[in-house]
């Protein structure tokens, strides 16, 4: 027997094909409740979009612990063996919800760990690291990568005006300009939790940690023409990709390792390692294998279980912990706030952000849509004498501890031995990519800059380059006057 339609509190409607309207020719009426139901939930079905990493995918999964890494930290889900159940969202940064999947840009990668301490978010990067290491500069690197405010054009000179008056992001825009700035699929990237974070083992001994997600499927990219094809013939090629493959059985895994660093080795380390524009040298601190994790489900429902996740680095859990990163201080607090005002207060009561393995004891009550509660028994306020839950220092995280300075400064990363704007990028330029690596590196540049880069932005694009490499610089020069040389002559303005 047929399911009977009804509203939205279970009341059978009476037609799903025609309004209620005095006589055949006459107004819609007022009453008609479905029909108002329908067009006002059909007015409210989207919540705003995120500012940035709009446009994305994810899926359900499980990390196993296979190795023991306890002695660097007593986090319940990094023990020997456990098993948990994770939830991935993967993400461009800058495009729109309808943008095509295949631009060059960063790709978000962003995991729940749902642990039986509550819920532990790592939201990291294809990229171990970033354009810019302090967070007051973020409104303006993301503004200058959408679009102008005139036209509403996404706008190349904007673009490499900022980087070429920043450069901290030589090293994160050599990573977008070569092979990784398109991966093949969301299967075939890394993920990197990209900041420094603080791991304490059960002895109360403190370490700092990076997260790599080596991908088992191998690392494999598009070239500029098959990326710009497919944002033509599928805008959701990488959506589709990471649906196709988990429903037809071919679950998509990455090896989890992490580099870990004494603390009493950050002061001297010949970079200063909570700079988030940079690498740790894996011959100084070498991968580290933790366990596998494996995407085997996909969502239910893509807005209600992806669209409605919320992810944000304030969620850790005993035994992991921050670090005097700046970028990742200033997005303990930016996250939830985003995700107040995009999805509402009692966002942390959503299905995909509901721990699942903890039990919640919260004295938070009230505001727009919640959905539990505690009983009526409970005190609304702590401390009580009856019955109410207690802090426990004992169980909690301390969110990492380390010394500081307390004086109130506004001043830079401490500099190391090697710490330079362009060192990392010039080493990666010449000493991790291989020629033809290279010869792609120039040309995706150089196609880039033609597309719009002018005068006095693009002078500073050839010294930047130069900055980073010589020989790179003079090849992007004469790559990009040759072909502004061989550019059609512009019609004569009107007007």
């Amino acid at each position: 027997m047929t399911k009977p339609t009804t509203t939205n509190t279970g009341t059978p409607v009476e037609s799903d094909n025609e309004s209620l309207t005095a006589g055949t020719q006459g107004p819609i009426l007022l009453h008609d409740h479905y029909l108002i139901e329908k067009l006002a939930q059909f007015n409210r079905e989207r919540v705003p979009e995120r500012i940035v990493h709009a446009k994305g995918a994810g899926a359900y999964g499980e990390l196993v612990v296979t190795n023991d890494v306890s002695r660097y930290t007593k986090a319940k889900l990094f023990q020997p063996g456990a098993r948990t159940e994770s939830l991935v969202r993967f993400s461009t940064v800058a495009g729109e919800q309808g943008s095509p999947d295949t631009w060059r840009d960063p790709r978000g990668f962003a995991v729940k760990f749902y642990t039986e301490d509550g819920n532990y978010d790592l939201v990291g990067n294809n990229t171990p690291i970033f354009f810019i290491k302090d967070p007051i500069k973020f409104p303006d690197f993301i503004r200058s990568q959408k679009r102008l405010p005139g036209n509403g054009l996404r706008d190349h000179n904007m673009q490499w005006d900022f980087w070429t008056l920043r450069p901290e992001t030589a090293h994160q825009v050599t990573w977008l300009m070569g092979d990784r700035g398109i991966p093949k699929t969301y299967r075939h990237m890394n993920g990197y939790g990209s900041h420094t974070y603080q791991w304490i083992n059960a002895a109360g001994e403190r370490f700092w940690v990076k997260y790599h997600f080596k991908t088992d499927q191998g690392i494999d990219y598009l070239t500029q023409a098959d990326a710009d094809r497919i944002a033509g013939e599928n805008a959701d090629y990488h959506r589709k990709d990471l649906w196709d493959a988990i429903e037809r059985g071919d679950f998509p895994s990455w090896t989890l390792h992490v580099q870990v660093m004494p603390v009493a080795e950050a002061e001297s380390y010949r970079f200063n390692p909570f700079d988030l524009t940079k690498v740790w040298s894996h011959k100084d601190y070498p991968l580290i294998e933790v366990g596998k994790w494996t995407l085997n489900r996909n969502p239910g429902n893509y807005f209600v279980d992806i669209e409605q996740a919320a992810f944000e680095p304030s969620n850790v859990v005993p035994g992991i912990g921050f670090s005097p990163d700046k970028m990742l201080l200033g997005r303990v607090f930016a996250y939830a706030d985003a995700h107040r005002y995009r999805i509402g207060t009692n966002y942390a009561q959503l299905p995909p952000n509901l721990p699942r393995a903890a039990e919640v004891n919260s004295y938070s009550k009230e505001g727009a849509m919640r959905y539990f509660y505690n009983d009526a028994s409970v005190p609304v306020y702590a401390p009580n004498s009856f019955g109410g839950p207690h802090a426990d220092a004992s169980q909690a995280p301390d969110g990492g501890l380390w010394e500081f300075d307390p004086t109130m400064v506004r001043a830079g990363y401490i500099q190391h031995p090697e710490d330079g704007d362009f060192t990392q990028a010039g080493t990666m330029v010449r000493e991790v990519l291989n020629d033809e690596q290279r010869d792609r590196l120039v040309n995706n540049i150089v196609g880039h800059v033609l597309g719009g880069v002018r005068e006095p932005v693009l002078s500073r694009v050839f010294e930047y380059w130069t900055n980073v490499d010589p020989d790179l610089g003079k090849r992007v020069e004469e790559g990009v006057r040759s072909g502004l040389e061989g550019a059609p002559t512009p019609p004569p303005s009107q007007g």
